[in-house]
């Protein structure tokens, strides 16, 4: 069974899910997404690893239905009110990867595909964020002006980054829909 068989499976069950239950876990999932984010903001060092799983909440509540993923990435960004930094950092990196790697599942129909858009969706945010808004990303180390180098690493690593989370999230998406089942 193809990782979008276990998608579908997984949108076909929450699609007969009653409207309240939807609500319900859209906000958990969505104080999940805020919870992981912030971590890095309150926990320095293992804090950064743990606000890379924000992605993962995303990516659940858009595979649900393409509205749920909205309504999920717009409370989380709303909850990371409190956290400033925070609040420049997932709009536009993993909040926004999670939104496209949902929306693929449930779009395309090869990973190639996924992995392209989703790999252009991440690099695009990042090179907002560092480049549009003027905000040092990955701190002192990467300069806010182009360059050549720091674009085609940044290239490089969402390419890789956009696949990891794509197989993660085939992983996931396969148990996931064991336990709903």
């Amino acid at each position: 069974m193809s990782i979008w068989e276990d998608v579908i499976a997984v949108h076909h069950t929450c699609k007969h899910m009653p409207l309240q239950h939807k609500l319900v876990l859209t906000a958990l999932f969505s104080g999940l997404a805020a919870a992981f984010q912030s971590a890095g903001a309150l926990f320095q060092g293992a804090g950064y690893l743990i606000s890379l799983l924000s992605t993962a909440p995303i990516i659940v509540c858009t595979i649900f239905s393409l509205p749920l993923g909205m309504l999920s990435y717009f409370l989380t960004i709303l909850v990371l009110f409190f956290y400033p930094s925070e609040l420049l950092i997932f709009p536009f990196t993993t909040g926004l990867l999670g939104l496209a790697i949902g929306f693929c599942f449930l779009i395309t129909n090869t990973r190639l595909t996924a992995g392209v858009i989703t790999s252009f969706t991440l690099a695009s945010g990042i090179f907002f964020v560092l480049y549009g808004l003027q905000f040092p990303l990955f701190g002192p180390v990467v300069s806010t002006s182009p360059d050549i180098r720091i674009v085609f690493g940044i290239l490089l690593f969402s390419a890789w980054y956009g696949w990891v989370w794509l197989w993660t999230s085939h992983f996931f998406i396969k148990r996931f829909k064991n336990m709903i089942a």
